[in-house]
């Protein structure tokens, strides 16, 4: 569907589009660092955790001594285990005399353990925990805790405990990842959402504006030809004055005709909006076809009409319609080229309209496209067909088309007979 106001919906859908993405972008853009965060601080407290494991039974283990024992502190399993610890004067006694752990875990430089212990045992709180650099440049979480010997009123020293953390880190960079991919495919999934969402709700908007134009279209398809009728009928009268007596009904009933029309066009209008149903009614579908094919213009063409009885169920409206466009499909292309004139042929039998021409007939490349709107097989709108196979739908009802055995194209309307 084209148009300016077609096109002002498209944009519509592309900037709710937009907001609702730019929405749900920003809402991640501050919960994703929110959760990193506090996975960040989970991690550091699972290190801490994991040192003060180390730190805390060395340190009672000297609380119990006014001095230093090495043999307490060697004995004990931490010793000989992972994290690696240190026990450091810090340069605050020298009761105290540096003491490692059995096993070289993580190697790190003596300078930067002194470093930290010297902080401990300067600051109130006695505690330091930082990161640093192993000697192989990994990176370390290090914890300083200062002691004191019973009865002492300075600090003593301070106990270090540092552990590789890589590994946590590393996790730790994964999640972000995660979360970073989470981010972007949610991201990629509300704007796919929100396109889908948004199309949904402007969809009655373009449903209407499509019967909108397709009323139009449809109103300039159908009073095409009986206003061309009149101009005629007016132009005979107008160089004949003596047949003004037997055009004038003609023209009345045509005028009629074009009313109705109009009326069918609103009523189709309101029928595929679902706020009005169908006139069914009985009709003799003979006398209904036998009316529209005598005010029918015929000039060029020669219609033949064959009829049985038939009753129908149906709309007479859009009956008339639908015989009316089959008329004039017929008599635009149904002329083989230099022909004189157009020859059609109009049989109706149980609750059949047969409506044969002779001209090139209907190209097997079109075939069922020839009833979708504007497809058209002869360069017109393509609207006649189209409405014609909605009224035999409409009514239950089927059409048809296939070539003759000796040419041209032969359309079936059918409908559901009414037992009499």
């Amino acid at each position: 569907m084209k148009g300016p106001a077609a096109d002002r919906l498209r944009r519509l859908r592309w900037w709710l589009t937009a907001v609702f993405t730019i929405a749900n972008t920003v809402g991640l853009l501050i919960l994703a660092p929110v959760v990193i965060r506090q996975d960040a601080q989970r991690t550091t407290d699972s290190v801490d955790a994991s040192l003060s494991v180390v730190t805390a039974p060395v340190l009672r283990l000297i609380h119990d001594t006014n001095a230093l024992q090495v043999a307490a502190v060697t004995g004990d399993p931490l010793y000989r285990d992972c994290p690696q610890f240190a026990i450091l004067s810090g340069g605050a006694s020298s009761r105290t005399t540096a003491l490692m752990s059995f096993n070289n875990c993580t190697p790190v430089d003596s300078t930067v353990l002194n470093e930290v212990a010297t902080q401990a045992t300067l600051i109130k709180s006695g505690v330091v925990l930082e990161d640093r650099t192993s000697v192989d440049g990994y990176p370390v979480r290090i914890k300083a805790e200062a002691f004191r010997y019973p009865g002492s009123n300075a600090p003593d020293g301070a106990v270090v405990a540092w552990v590789d953390t890589r590994e946590k880190a590393a996790d730790h960079q994964q999640l972000v990842w995660v979360i970073l991919g989470l981010c972007a495919g949610l991201i990629g999934a509300a704007a796919a959402g929100s396109y889908w969402l948004s199309g949904r709700a402007i969809r009655p908007a373009m449903a209407a504006l499509e019967q909108q134009e397709t009323l139009l279209a449809e109103t300039a398809h159908d009073l095409r030809t009986p206003v061309a009728a009149l101009r005629a009928l007016a132009e005979t009268a107008v160089r004949d004055p003596s047949q003004r007596a037997e055009l004038l009904p003609r023209t009345v009933r045509l005028a009629g005709r074009m009313g109705d029309i109009i009326d069918g066009l609103l009523v189709r209008a309101r029928l595929a909006a679902g706020v009005e149903q169908l006139a069914v009614q009985p009709v003799w579908l003979d006398q209904l076809v036998a009316g529209v094919v005598e005010d029918f213009p015929a000039e060029g063409a020669r219609i033949s009409l064959v009829t049985a009885p038939s009753m129908v169920r149906a709309d007479p409206t859009l009956l008339q319609r639908a015989v009316g466009n089959l008329l004039d499909n017929a008599l635009r292309h149904g002329r083989l080229p230099g022909a004189a004139e157009a020859i059609v042929t109009v049989t109706v039998a149980d609750g059949r309209i047969t409506v044969a021409d002779q001209g090139p007939g209907i190209s097997p490349e079109i075939g069922e496209d020839l009833f979708e709107r504007f497809t058209s097989g002869g360069g017109s709108s393509g609207l006649g067909l189209s409405i014609v196979r909605w009224a035999a739908l409409s009514h239950g009802g089927d059409l048809k088309v296939y070539n003759g055995d000796e040419g041209g194209a032969i359309f079936e309307f059918q409908l559901p007979t009414e037992r009499q």
